[in-house]
């Protein structure tokens, strides 16, 4: 077991760790030739230049203003200094609202933790039932493990003001939670009111149109929408499976990377011409001239591109049964996007469409009939992922409790019996461990939501999210437990009656708390310190810098600002909420840890929003009924356990009053979703007419049909989109809906023109058409 030593020796490691990062960053962001991996967010923006370009030639490189070093802390006061509204117009809703999960930490934890320490820590302390099971059953315990819930004498008084705590966190925790949605869904509204105009406020994203022999899905659209939405329908934009031509494109970017880099390296040379090799990675197969394979693969699929291209305008396979239809007020594309279009509900499926940098369109050419099949798929393999993923969490917890390994594996005794060595695996490595276990975990998840199917970014990543959150809290948490418990108390399950395991396992839960304090320092302070530092991207910068780099627009794309990552990001906030809610009651000297990581990830995540990080989307902070249901499920669940707790103590009588607490969660639960939750999830027609009615009187002459028709074409399809701008002033009006149609069963309204005499004469506002 982990002793106040073995713990310290780890605390000074991670301290001194997160110290030498954090001065490291002071220190490498004053020097000219880093300022724009430490400052690329206001690059992006147009605000910053670089001081690389002027002074003398050692300036550039270095700082040699001895009294900026002085005050190579003041990154902390200015991180904290930006006020909100400011942040919110400079990063957006997202990135303001992200913060706030470390904020509502704290708000939450720090009266909680001075609360049990002053409380719950005396009483656990004042008994020695922990070392009276040590003499009879054979139970591993530490000085910190005094501190538990473990500690009581069973049956005791004293579980009664546990039970008190219980209480109070929970009414804290929800009085809190209460205030932040009602704050953030506030938040929510005032942003959608007062932002800009975008493209996603007048569109809708349909899907499952019904097929009909006698017209295209880009006339049936046109039709469907100018019969049941005359006076607000604008424009549409059918869906193309374009993702082959995405792929050519993206092949031909990185054959046009090469060639630059081969070109670059010739001219610094001239006496000799760059040579590759053709096979796979460039390690095997012929040996070749560089830049004339480079230019020859180039001119071939320059080739294919135009083919392709001109397959995806006229096959009508590459049509997809979806469209982008756009509205001509925000209250017409509201009523649209939250009602049901037809008597059959699974057609013509309409939902707010992803603003337009959100969109993930790979996706789109997923046939609406397979998400099903696929989110099945996805399921059963995300279930054996979270099942296998226990053997490493086992090792893991072998090295946690060393004491039980040395009983079956006697020949480590020799070195385990080094104080330092003994104290460094039990106190640091367990943590180390299972944060590398887990570094290939965000990508697999992510490539899981891809294949189910979601079509914006924002969507993907809640979806790993909510997986990854599930993968920490069975793996890392209950694994952890379970893992631990079986090495830690093997003796004891051997000799033990089945009915004396849920109390060896109910003495275990709080005990694990030393491998918790361990991997919370090793992932929230050394982890969120070397976050600042930014080590890789300023590696890769330098290396494709000097590499790669010859014009300004190269040092530019350069620069990876990169994102907040909500995906990984979130749940692991949430893994520290559920520690510090299960443990605040069972073993509270876990929640300082909690603190310092909540205040500290604070601190360096505000700085990264300002100056680093550039959000690939916006989505009104459309996670956090999210972030608000997790924390809620680590309430039941803390709640749970410390039912389970005080049935292996002899403390029924607290067990009708522990009851009400999920009760009562579950009903607060309720309470949120009904009354915040719709501010996420729907835009009020109160709202959307107040915005149309604002912008028609600031900008009575604004040709929508112009700024929409382009918005969600294709990427693949943007550098033609130019020179199609016909109809730039075309004004409303409520059109005659004709119509090719035989048979009008797909139609809610019958058209005012008979389809058997009425030829299409509308002009086509397809995807085509913006192409050459």
């Amino acid at each position: 077991m982990a002793t106040f030593g073995d713990i310290g020796l780890a605390a000074a490691i991670n301290i001194l760790t997160a110290l030498a990062f954090l001065i490291a960053f002071a220190i490498l962001r004053l020097q000219p030739f880093n300022d724009r991996v430490y400052f690329p967010k206001w690059y992006l923006k147009g605000l910053r230049s670089s001081p690389t370009h002027s002074g003398a030639f050692v300036t550039k490189f270095v700082n040699v203003d001895w009294r900026s070093y002085l005050r190579f802390l003041n990154w902390v006061p200015a991180a904290l200094k930006m006020p909100e509204p400011e942040l919110i117009s400079h990063a957006g809703l997202d990135s303001a609202v992200y913060l706030r999960i470390y904020l509502l930490g704290l708000k939450i934890f720090v009266p909680v933790a001075l609360l049990a320490w002053a409380v719950l820590v005396p009483v656990n302390w004042t008994n020695n039932t922990l070392a009276e099971a040590k003499t009879t059953d054979n139970v591993d315990f530490s000085d910190i493990d005094k501190l538990s819930i473990s500690n009581i004498p069973h049956g005791s008084q004293r579980f009664w003001s546990h039970v008190i705590m219980a209480y109070a966190i929970t009414f804290w925790t929800c009085y809190i939670l209460r205030k932040e949605y009602a704050t953030i869904a506030a938040m929510r509204l005032h942003f959608l009111a007062s932002e800009r105009r975008r493209p996603d406020q007048f569109t809708v994203l349909v899907r499952n149109v019904p097929p009909d022999p006698d017209e295209s899905v880009r006339e049936s659209v046109e039709h469907f929408f100018l019969v049941n939405h005359p006076d607000h329908y604008l424009t549409h934009q059918v869906v193309y499976n374009a993702n082959k031509l995405a792929k050519l494109v993206k092949e031909k970017r990185s054959k046009q990377n090469w060639l630059d880099y081969y070109q670059l390296k010739y001219s610094r040379n001239q006496s000799k011409r760059p040579m590759m090799k053709t096979g796979f990675l460039g390690l095997c197969g012929d040996k070749v001239d560089a830049i004339d394979h480079q230019t020859a693969e180039i001119e071939r699929l320059s080739k294919e591109i135009d083919e392709e291209r001109e397959r995806v305008k006229t096959d009508p396979k590459c049509i997809m049964p979806a469209a982008f239809v756009s509205f001509k007020t925000r209250w017409g594309a509201a009523v649209c996007a939250q009602t049901q279009q037809s008597r059959n509900p699974t057609l013509w499926l309409t939902e707010w469409a992803p603003e337009p940098r959100d969109v993930y369109w790979n996706n789109l050419a997923i046939p609406y009939v397979s998400l099903t099949i696929r989110r099945l798929i996805i399921a059963v393999a995300f279930f054996f992922l979270t099942f296998f993923f226990m053997i490493p969490i086992t090792i893991v917890q072998s090295l946690a409790n060393i004491e039980s390994l040395e009983k079956r594996a006697s020949f480590l005794k020799v070195i385990t019996d080094i104080g330092f060595i003994k104290s460094f695996i039990q106190g640091f490595l367990p943590g180390i461990a299972l944060k590398i276990f887990l570094i290939l975990l965000p990508t697999i998840l992510m490539l899981m939501s891809k294949f189910e199917g979601f079509l914006c970014k924002s969507a993907l990543e809640r979806r790993s999210a909510f997986r990854y959150f599930i993968f920490i809290f069975v793996n890392v948490f209950l694994g952890s437990v379970i893992a631990g418990t079986a090495f830690q108390q093997l003796d004891s399950f051997i000799h033990q009656s089945a009915n004396d395991i849920p109390k060896t396992i109910g003495v275990a839960i709080p005990m694990k708390a030393t491998f918790f304090i361990t991997y919370i320092m090793v992932d929230g302070w050394t982890g969120v310190a070397g976050e600042i530092l930014r080590l890789k991207p300023l590696i890769f910068f330098h290396l494709k810098n000097f590499f790669l780099v010859k014009t300004e627009k190269d040092r530019e794309e350069a620069m990876d600002p990169g994102s907040i990552g909500f995906n990984t990001g979130e749940p692991q906030i949430q893994l520290y909420f559920l520690l510090g809610l299960v443990y605040a009651v069972v073993t509270p000297v876990l929640l300082p840890f909690i603190l310092v990581f909540f205040g500290l990830a604070y601190v360096v995540f505000r700085h990264q929003i300002i100056n680093v990080y550039n959000q690939e989307y916006e989505s009104a902070a459309a996670f956090w009924p999210d972030v608000h249901g997790r924390i809620i499920f680590s309430m039941i669940f803390s709640q749970l356990v410390l039912m389970g707790l005080m049935s292996t103590k002899r403390a029924a009588l607290t067990t009708p009053f522990l009851i009400a607490l999920p009760v009562l969660t579950i009903w607060f639960y309720r309470f949120c979703k009904g009354r915040y939750e719709p501010a996420f999830i729907r835009y009020p027609l109160q709202e959307a007419m107040n915005k149309d009615t604002l912008e028609r009187a600031r900008d009575p002459n604004l040709n929508l049909k112009v700024y929409l028709q382009n918005a969600y074409v294709h990427p693949v399809f943007k550098n033609d989109e130019e020179d199609e701008n016909e109809g730039a002033n075309e004004r409303f009006e409520c059109v005659i809906v004709p119509t090719k149609r035989q048979s009008r069963r797909n139609t809610p309204a019958p058209s005012k023109i008979s389809g058997a005499s009425s030829p299409s004469s509308l002009p086509d506002t397809g995807p085509e058409n913006l192409l050459p």
